[in-house]
C-alpha cells in the first residue's frame, strides 16, 4: 500500500499563494490516479482537483475557476497543489488521495472512491 503525507498548508492573507505537497511512500504514485480533497469545519469533504497516473489529464472543481493547478512528479513520488488567488472561503483542511483504479484516464471526484489517504494540512485564508 501507499503512505501519503501532506505539506505546505499555513496561513495566508485573500489573494495570496501556497503551494500543497502530497509525498508518497511505499509503492510509486505512477499506480494511481490522485486527488486534491478539503473539509471545511461542519461541511462535508469536497473534491478540489484530480489527475491521471501519468499525470497527462487533470480534472478540478468549478470554485476552483483556473485559480488551483494540480500537477505530479512520479520521479519524485509527489502531487503538488498550486493554489493562487485564495480566498477566505478556501480555508479547510486540504488532503491528497490515491485511486487504485486500473483506469489510465478516469478521475473520480467521489471520495469514496479513493482508498489511501493523507492526514491533511490546515489551509487558512484571512480576509
Amino acid at each position: 500500500q501507499v503512505q501519503l503525507v501532506e505539506s505546505g498548508g499555513g496561513l495566508v492573507q485573500a489573494g495570496g499563494s501556497l503551494s500543497l505537497s502530497c509525498a508518497a511512500s511505499g509503492r510509486t504514485i505512477s499506480r494511481y490516479a490522485m486527488g486534491w480533497f478539503r473539509q471545511a469545519p461542519g461541511k462535508e469533504r469536497e473534491f478540489v482537483a484530480g489527475i491521471t497516473r501519468s499525470g497527462g489529464r487533470t480534472k478540478y472543481a468549478d470554485f476552483v475557476e483556473g485559480r488551483f493547478t494540480i500537477s505530479k512528479d512520479n520521479s519524485k513520488n509527489t502531487m503538488y497543489l498550486q493554489m493562487n488567488s485564495l480566498k477566505p472561503e478556501d480555508t479547510a483542511v486540504y488532503s491528497c488521495a490515491a485511486d487504485t483504479q486500473d483506469s489510465i484516464w478516469y478521475i473520480a471526484s467521489n471520495a469514496a472512491e479513493y482508498e489511501y489517504w493523507g492526514q491533511g494540512t490546515q489551509v487558512t485564508v484571512s480576509s
